[in-house]
C-alpha cells in the first residue's frame, strides 16, 4: 500500500528517525532522505533504513560540474538507495554524466530524476530572482526534455506541471512532485502546490508528502489518507 507516496524523513537525528517509523508496525512506506538527514547521519542511515525494508529516495539535488557529478553519482549507486536526483539547471551534460557514473558495471542503476524549478519558487521569483523570462510551466517542460534528451527517468516538479512534462515527454516520463498540502491545509514555504487527488489528476507518478504526514497526529493515518485520495482520482 502507498508505494507511490514517498514520506520526506525530514528529521536530524535517528531517534527521530526510528521513532516516526514505529508508528507504522509492519508497513513500510517510501521514504525520502533529504539534505539535513543525510548531512546529520550520512551512509549509516541509508543501511539501517535498507535493512528495514523500505525503499530509500536519496534527495541531494546535486548541482556540478559534468565529472564532479559523475564521480559523485558512481559514489551514491553503491549506497543501494533506489532514487537520486540533480538539478537540471546544471545541463544536458551534466545530466548525460551523472547517468554514466551511476549505472553499475551490471547496467543495473537507481532511477535518476531532474529536479526542474522547486516549488517554492514562484512564477515572480522565477521573472524577478532567476532572471527567466519565460513562463513557469515552459521553463519546466524544456528542462524536462533537456532531462529525457540526456537519459535521465523523470523529472521532481510541481503538481501543477506534472501534465506539462508529460505533454512534453510522453506519458512514461516520470513525474514525482513534492508542494502536497491537504485540503484547507498549511502550504508553509511552498508556493505551488495541490492535493493528492490534484495531483494524480495532473499527472503525478509519486508524490513527496513530508509535514501533512510527518506532524500528523497520527501520521499512519495521514499516510494511508494521502495513499488513498492519491489513488482513487
Amino acid at each position: 500500500m502507498g508505494k507511490d507516496v514517498i514520506i520526506a524523513l525530514d528529521f536530524s537525528t535517528e531517534d527521530e528517525v526510528l521513532g516516526f517509523l514505529e508508528h507504522f508496525a509492519g508497513e513500510k512506506p517510501y521514504v525520502k532522505i533529504g539534505m539535513e538527514l543525510y548531512y546529520a547521519l550520512g551512509n549509516d542511515i541509508i543501511c539501517k533504513l535498507k535493512a528495514r525494508g523500505h525503499q530509500v529516495f536519496l534527495d541531494l539535488k546535486l548541482h556540478d560540474i559534468p565529472n564532479t557529478v559523475k564521480s559523485a553519482m558512481r559514489v551514491l549507486s553503491a549506497l543501494g538507495v533506489d532514487m537520486v536526483n540533480l538539478h537540471a539547471a546544471g545541463t544536458r551534460a551534466m545530466m548525460a554524466a551523472a547517468l554514466e557514473g551511476l549505472t553499475r558495471p551490471n547496467g543495473s542503476r537507481p532511477i535518476l530524476l531532474a529536479v526542474t524549478q522547486l516549488t517554492s519558487t514562484s512564477e515572480q521569483v522565477l521573472h524577478d530572482e532567476l532572471l527567466i523570462a519565460a513562463p513557469m510551466a515552459e521553463v519546466v517542460a524544456s528542462y524536462a526534455q533537456n532531462a529525457q534528451a540526456a537519459g535521465l527517468d523523470g523529472v521532481v516538479c510541481s503538481p501543477l506541471e506534472a501534465g506539462v512534462v508529460k505533454k512534453a515527454c510522453g506519458p512514461a516520463f516520470m513525474t514525482v512532485t513534492p508542494g502536497i498540502r491537504f485540503a484547507g491545509g498549511d502550504v508553509g514555504d511552498q508556493a505551488r502546490v495541490t492535493t493528492p487527488g490534484q495531483a494524480r489528476q495532473l499527472g503525478a507518478d509519486y508524490i513527496v508528502v513530508g509535514r501533512p504526514i510527518t506532524r500528523a497526529e497520527d501520521p499512519v493515518a495521514a499516510w494511508k489518507r494521502c495513499a488513498a485520495e492519491f489513488v482513487d482520482a
